[in-house]
């Protein structure tokens, strides 16, 4: 009897009210009480990727939608490519370290490929001109069309927003979410920047409202969204749209398109899915000349 009432007594010390709240307070804040959307263990599990990718698919077209952006232009270009000053400040520190150390073959690379990105610094500044052009051409209060879209990064990314940015205008940045994190530059419209975790639906976002393309010179990443977009249009995936080849030097010892078409590859009416342009101006007006454009 005495056992029994020992026992008892240490059950009712078990639920003690210190310990019935604290319990309660465990329970309140397993993540197996919180709402399924506000669970971020559960959303990260991979048996939800459909669930993100449907997130990132919806998101930024409810708020495109909401910010009545009725069309784009993709303008691609290489993240190294900056303005004049800030490669030859560059150019200025390695030639430094090059007189400390004059035999590294590893400095005297890097120099020259600096010396190469300061031939190529003015795609910066034509990247600026040819989004204020477009920008300030299509947009007002009301109507939102022909707005600017790039991957949010630096470079010819950065130089197509701000040519937005000063022309007043709206522009918008799909950032992706990278090993080396990549933060967006500060020239995108605050609330049109988007960060995404996966390629392909960013590449979805960038196609599917755009109107036009213009491709400066990069390097993979611009590369990969030229091959992506002229497949698209010449299996008829993607209505045919203005796909502008900034710098036909450049472009012409890149790729040799004509060769791929005299080797049976591709046919000759598809060299007809891209032009070039080597001026702000040239590319704008290829772009209103198209029907599609209208």
């Amino acid at each position: 009897m005495k056992e029994k009432l020992k026992l008892s007594f240490e059950m009712k010390k078990n639920i003690s009210p210190s310990n019935n709240l604290k319990n309660l307070n465990l329970i309140i804040n397993s993540d197996t009480y919180k709402l399924a959307h506000e669970d971020i263990g559960l959303l990260s599990r991979n048996e939800m990727r459909g669930v993100r990718m449907l997130l990132e698919i919806t998101k930024p077209d409810l708020i495109l939608e909401e910010n009545r952006i009725l069309s784009t232009i993709i303008i691609f270009g290489g993240a190294s490519i900056s303005e004049e000053s800030n490669i030859k400040k560059r150019i200025e520190n390695i030639k430094e370290l090059i007189k400390k150390n004059p035999k590294s073959k590893c400095l005297k690379r890097n120099l020259n490929r600096l010396e190469n990105l300061l031939l190529m610094s003015h795609y910066y500044q034509s990247a600026m001109e040819f989004s204020k052009l477009a920008s300030i051409s299509n947009q007002n209060k009301n109507c939102n069309s022909h707005v600017i879209v790039t991957g949010g990064g630096p470079g010819i990314m950065e130089a197509a927003n701000k040519g937005a940015f000063e022309a007043n205008c709206k522009s918008i940045g799909l950032n992706i979410s990278l090993p080396n994190e990549q933060i967006p530059n500060a020239f995108i419209t605050p609330g049109l920047c988007f960060k995404f975790n996966y390629f392909a639906l960013r590449k979805i976002h960038f196609v599917m409202r755009s109107v036009a393309a213009v491709f400066f010179p990069g390097g993979f990443g611009t590369l990969d969204e030229l091959f992506e977009l002229l497949t698209l249009c010449q299996t008829g995936m993607k209505t045919k749209i203005p796909i502008i080849l900034f710098g036909r030097e450049y472009w012409n010892k890149i790729i040799n398109f004509e060769n791929l078409a005299d080797l049976g590859l591709i046919e000759d009416e598809h060299l007809n899915l891209f032009e070039y342009a080597d001026t702000a101006l040239d590319a704008w007006e290829i772009i209103k000349s198209s029907k599609l454009s209208d």
